[in-house]
């Protein structure tokens, strides 16, 4: 999260070659690529587990006919209802079921009709509930037949016969006048059938089609199948086609089609880039955030000569939003919808990351006042709070900048600006006297967490140091787990038991490492950065910038510790009050108007 590649727990219609541009880090595909399938609905931050229909449950039609997914992480059940759209289908999210802690797990349909579903996980007590529906509504078997839509999913599945191997001219004649459907499931299906003929069967037609939709459809599958010496053919084909004229979605995707022909077939010529940028430049920057994702990425990989002019007043020109950071925008919308999903699909926060993870690759045409303006952005940025691999990004980010920043401009921006050291903000004091809690003790406080203070346990949350490697609504360090949503996996008990006993599991994103040198030196602390010849080792979970770095041919043995960098004493400086407030924090989710504040 904080990131503008990071993709949200979603359902996908799977149909044949599908693809949906999972990719590692900043590799992911935005969902309006042309050569991926849109989400049949997005379900938001999460840990997805069990999915099953619910056919055969004695519930009301509409819950027959239901997809239930089951989150883990927030501890809920939500009952997905499809509609058909076009050959495919769109959901919407219902809030099915939920409960605090809830650690669903599983679901399944049972031969009386109702619905049972587990619980449990990373030590949390197990459970098997049943769900069943009292009501007057009908529980008779719906018809469980989608008649809307018929038509346009029997047309999608006559193209996706055709995706078998060694296809003829036949199947090109009879795919073809479908590149330029409507349907963009539909176009989908026909450009694959296309793929698997022999080139040479449609090369020309590909690059003579005048129905600028088809076209971008048909040179897609040319730079997918083609050889690279159609590259400039396919490019001079792209640029016949009239940008201006073309819908958002028509114009995204002929910025695609460039970015493949380019992917698959080799870099252009500085001619043929140079003519690129001059046709796309007029149009950049463009009226929506799609557009100007799209013409930013596509204009700095050809170097357009505006581009970094453009950009730059794209990062100052935007607000931030109102948000402090998007990690905090999201923990007080644990639950949110649609609306609130697009609102951070869309935050200005993330299209700056986007432009500026786009401008690291430009090497020429910067002014130093511009390099300066840049790289301040960035270490602005890194400062803001985000998921757990967030700081990591952008330090890639600036890295890969800096390396393509000439010795004498980095030689005065090193002179004119040395990078800031970061102050560790001093930390508040225990109140005590201190006491040495047991399990046992923390689960007899549950009587007691009732008319609790906010800010004390705020203010705990930071004197234990829980602050230092954790983050709570949007706040603290990314060394351990966010911490926000804990109550949502965790019971009191559960809860109390990896604070009083953090040995006992222990996530392996977090484990530290011993690593054994040759000499039989042991340094312990988590591996941040590996390359084929060395390790880079955090060996203060308090202070993530004291690093240690270990050639791996001095390395003897690297085993996971069976050690919690949490400290296993970390309530013992604590009074009661300060306890039963920091565990009503936590079990808050940040919320100051909880009832465990009442």
């Amino acid at each position: 999260m904080g990131t503008p590649w990071y993709r949200p727990t979603r359902v996908n219609h799977v149909t044949s070659g599908s693809e949906f541009g999972w990719r590692s880090g900043t590799g992911k595909w935005p969902s309006y690529f042309v050569d991926s399938l849109p989400e049949v609905v997005d379900i938001g931050p999460g840990s997805p587990v069990g999915v099953t229909f619910g056919t055969g449950t004695k519930f009301p039609a509409k819950y027959q006919k239901a997809l239930y997914l089951l989150d883990w992480t927030f501890g809920t059940m939500y009952a997905i209802h499809l509609t058909p759209s076009g050959s495919s289908y769109v959901g919407k999210k219902e809030e099915f079921l939920s409960r605090t802690p809830l650690p669903l797990t599983d679901a399944a349909v049972g031969p009386d009709g109702a619905l049972y579903f587990t619980v449990g996980g990373r030590g949390a007590q197990s459970a098997l509930y049943r769900v069943t529906y009292v009501g007057k509504e009908s529980t008779t078997p719906a018809d469980l037949t989608n008649k809307d839509g018929r038509d346009l999913r029997q047309v999608r599945r006559s193209l996706e016969d055709m995706h078998g191997p060694d296809q003829g001219a036949d199947s090109v004649a009879k795919a073809w006048p479908y590149l330029g459907h409507a349907d963009r499931h539909i176009r989908y299906a026909a450009r694959l059938a296309v793929e698997q003929a022999d080139v040479a069967l449609w090369q020309d037609k590909a690059l003579a089609e005048s129905n600028p939709i088809a076209a971008i459809e048909a040179l897609v599958a040319l730079s997918r199948q083609g050889k690279p010496a159609v590259k400039d053919q396919v490019v001079e084909a792209l640029q016949r086609i009239d940008f201006a004229s073309l819908s958002e979605t028509g114009q995204l995707n002929l910025l695609r089609a460039y970015s493949l022909a380019f992917i698959r077939l080799g870099e252009p010529s500085r001619k043929v880039a140079l003519q690129v940028a001059g046709k796309l430049d007029p149009f950049y920057p463009a009226k929506t955030t799609a557009l100007n994702r799209e013409l930013c990425r596509v204009l700095c990989y050809l170097s357009s000569t505006k581009v970094i002019d453009v950009t730059l007043e794209l990062i100052d020109s935007e607000e931030d939003g109102g948000a402090e950071n998007i990690a905090e925008l999201l923990a007080r919308n644990s639950g949110y919808g649609g609306a609130i999903a697009n609102m951070i699909a869309n935050h200005p926060a993330l299209q700056k990351i986007h432009y500026a993870f786009a401008l690291r690759t430009v090497k020429y045409g910067w002014t130093l006042d511009q390099r300066k303006k840049y790289f301040h952005w960035i270490d602005q940025a890194k400062a803001k709070n985000g998921g757990a691999s967030y700081g990591g990004f952008m330090n890639n980010i600036r890295s890969e900048a800096w390396a393509n920043v000439t010795e004498p401009e980095r030689a005065a921006l090193e002179a004119a600006a040395p990078l800031p050291v970061p102050k560790t903000a001093e930390l508040p004091k225990p109140q005590g006297p201190g006491h040495k809690w047991t399990l046992d003790e923390l689960v007899q406080l549950s009587g007691k967490l009732s008319g609790r203070s906010f800010e004390n346990g705020k203010r705990t949350f930071a004197a234990a140091q829980c602050i230092s490697c954790h983050r709570f609504i949007g706040h603290g360090g990314a060394q351990g787990p966010d911490l926000s949503n804990v109550a949502g996996r965790f019971g009191l008990k559960d809860l109390g038991d990896s604070l009083i006993n953090p040995n006992k599991v222990i996530s392996d994103q977090y484990r530290h490492s011993n690593v054994t040198t040759v000499n039989g030196k042991v340094i312990t602390g988590r591996i941040v950065n590996e390359t084929d010849s060395l390790l880079v080792i955090a060996t203060d979970p308090l202070d993530p910038s004291k690093t240690v770095e270990v050639k791996k041919s001095d390395v003897d043995e690297t085993v996971p510790s069976k050690v919690s960098p949490m400290p296993a004493a970390l309530l013992d400086r604590l009074n009661e009050g300060e306890v039963l407030d920091l565990l009503a924090y936590l079990m808050s989710r940040g919320d100051p108007n909880s009832l465990l504040f009442q």
